[in-house]
Order: structure tokens, then sequence, then C-alpha cells
């Protein structure tokens, strides 16, 4: 790798260059070697010529959910063989495919032979590692126990990617339905509508309201495609660049738990996430404030966090959590409970992690359960659509045909 360097020479001149070295640690050794006094390495900031990865951006790397998955379950895997953590991170880096998150493993090596710390490594890619992972590991670090820190963090990593995996799917269907309901109705619009318009004038039929609705809306996206299609083009932009934006995210996980059914649902998800990532936490030794304070950056939505303002207000004034989960009536009396329960007998940390196995079991239910009612709901409504239409259409036509005997 190319790195930058300010030096002081022999004779007390100020020396600024570039020097070729696996790392800044390699870098500063050649360049002792070299008679000079350094005072600053640092990777060069520019690109490469032919287009190489630009290292130093740390922020455009990452490891997709999939990827992060493996990583951590093969690392857990390696150093309860006995592996050291950078021979264990070269050899999945031997593995990545893309030069992207090959780069991205790189960077936490080189990180780690210049003698940093495994956590400060793996925070300079929030991307990847947002901050309860590397609570967790900072914990492990501490203890001793990172074998089995990484071993946690695999299970909570895959159950996330699981679950994520089980929503998509569980909504691809009533997708697949919606998807045809709308070509139905575009074929509707621009072939189908037309020429019972025309038909309809040659014959001077008298339509209904409604009949007289649609024809004018298949007129219109006949005539006006383009400024439709652009129009529907521009909103989806607008709608994308809204929801990716910071305030967009925000507006949506605060309109999401107000929906009747989803907001249910999305609210014990929440609680899922929450309760076994405080779990893990505090068994891992970490505080219960510091805790609480990790836990509330994994959701934006404004209720959850004012239940954490109010839960670090609980801890401090020495109340108990169990109270204050219950006055939020987000969380169910009988989970309440069990946090209860864990809090008279010591193990807060374990009774927050049973809560979120129990969550989890009953939130995969709820997820079938709803996602197999909506089915014949879209049916019905693609039916009631499309019937609908056919019988605007055809309806002046038996009327036509009842005139005509």
């Amino acid at each position: 790798m190319i790195l930058t360097y300010d030096a002081i020479n022999a004779d007390g001149h100020s020396v600024n260059d570039t020097i070729e070295a696996p790392g800044p640690k390699a870098a500063v050794q050649e360049l002792r070697r070299r008679g000079l006094y350094v005072t600053r390495v640092s990777e060069r900031s520019h690109r490469k010529a032919g287009g190489a990865i630009r290292l130093d951006s740390s922020r455009a790397l990452r490891l997709p959910l999939k990827t992060l998955v493996l990583f951590t379950r093969q690392l857990a895997m390696l150093l309860r063989a006995g592996s050291g953590i950078v021979p264990a991170m070269t050899a999945i880096k031997r593995q990545m495919k893309k030069a992207g998150q090959a780069a991205l493993l790189g960077k936490i090596i080189e990180d780690l032979e210049d003698g940093a710390r495994l956590t400060d490594a793996l925070r300079k890619h929030p991307r990847t590692f947002d901050p309860v992972y590397c609570a967790i590991i900072s914990a492990g670090e501490a203890s001793g126990t990172l074998t089995e820190m990484f071993e946690r963090l695999a299970s909570i990593v895959g159950k996330r990617r699981a679950l994520r995996n089980k929503v998509v799917g569980a909504l691809t269907y009533p997708a697949l339905l919606i998807f045809m309901c709308g070509n139905i109705l575009l074929v509707l619009l621009f072939f189908v509508l037309p020429r019972f318009n025309n038909m309809f004038v040659q014959l001077g039929v008298d339509t209904p309201a409604t009949t007289k609705f649609l024809l004018s809306i298949g007129s219109f996206v006949a005539g006006y495609w383009p400024v439709v299609l652009g129009v529907l083009i521009a909103s989806g932009m607008g709608m994308v660049a809204m929801l990716t934006s910071a305030n967009g995210r925000q507006w949506l996980s605060n309109v999401q738990i107000r929906i009747p059914v989803i907001g249910h649902i999305r609210s014990r998800l929440i609680q899922g996430q929450v309760f076994r990532t405080m779990g893990t936490l505090l068994e891992s030794g970490v505080g219960v404030l510091d805790t609480l304070e990790l836990v509330s950056e994994s959701t934006r939505n404004n209720r959850f966090q004012k239940l954490f303002g109010d839960l670090e207000d609980v801890v401090t004034s020495g109340g108990r959590l169990s109270s204050a989960f219950e006055a939020s009536r987000l969380v169910e009396p009988s989970t309440c409970q069990a946090i209860h329960t864990g809090e008279d007998s010591g193990n807060l940390g374990g009774a927050l992690t049973y809560c979120a196995e129990i969550l989890d079991e009953t939130n995969a239910e709820l997820i079938n359960t709803v996602m197999r009612l909506m089915e014949p709901v879209i049916l019905i409504g693609m039916g009631l659509v499309v019937g609908g239409v056919a019988v605007s259409l055809f309806l002046p036509l038996f009327d036509l045909t009842a005139a005509i005997r």
C-alpha cells in the first residue's frame, strides 16, 4: 500500500514523501532504517491509477448481512479451534470473492497488526459493525471471553437474518399478486378501454357514470402516457430519496407502529431485538446504563426512544425496569412479569434473553398468520377491481342488446 509521511532527516530538515509498505508499522521501521525521524504516517487519500479501491474510505466499505453472519460464525469457529484473531481474519479474507469486502477485512487486519484493539478496529466501519456489535466484542476483550462473545454474536446476527428472510419470504407472494393486478389494470387501460370507447362512440350508446369515468381514465392514459410515466417515475424516485434520508427513515419508523396490525407486529419485532440485545450485553458484563444507551441506537421510533429515556431515569433513581416497561404499555404484561422475576432472581440478562426467544417464536407465527390472511384479501380485492371494470364495460352492451330486442 502507498503511504504518505512527514519526517525529519539527519540535517534537521522536514521531509514529505510517499513510501510503499505493507502497513504503517512496516513503513515506520523502513524510514527509521533510512535515518529519518517519523512524525506522521497515513494512507494516501486519493485513488490509485487503474481504478483501485480507495482503502482509506472506510465508510464506503461494508459487509452485507449474509456475509456478516458467515464472517461471525467462521471467526467464532476458528477462535474456538485455537486460532489467533489475525490469522483467523486472514483466512476469512482469502475466502471473500468481492474486492470491497476483502478490502474491509484487510483494513481491520492492518489495524490489529498496528496494535489496535479489535473493538477500535471494528468501530471504524459502522455500516457493518453497529455499536451493539462492538460493545459485545469490547466486553469479550475485557473479560477474556472473546470466543464466547463471537458465538453469541453469531446467534444474534443469524436470527436477525433469519427473521428478515422470513418477512421477505412472506411478502413475496402478496407482492406478486399486487404486481399481477397492476399489470392487468395497465392492459385494461391501454388496450381494452380505448377499443370499447371507440365502439360506444360509433354505436351512440349512453354509458353509465362509472363507465364514463373508466373511459375517461383510459383516454387520458392513452393520450398522455409519457406524462403519466414521468410522474410515476418522479414520484418513485422522490419516495426512495425520502425514505433513504435520515428524516424519512425517522418518519417511516414512527408511522409504521401506528398502522393497525402492522404496527403491532413491528412493535413486537423491535421488542424482540431490544430484549435479545439487552440480555446479551448484561450477560456479557456491560452495565445497565451503558446497555440502555447502546440499545437505544437500535431503533429510531419515538415511542421506544421515550421508553429508553424512562428506563434510564428508573435505573438512576433505583427503581425497577419491569415497572417502566409496564408503564409504557408497549410490552405485554406476561413479558413484564418475566422481567420482574429476572430482577428478583438476579438474572435480568437471562430473563430478557428468554423473553426475546418467546417473542421470536410468537412473532414468526403471527407473521405467517397475517400473510395467510393477506393472500385471500388481495385476491378478493383483485377480483373486485377487475370485475368492476369488466361489468362497467359490458353493462352498456347488455342494455343495447335488450333495447334491440
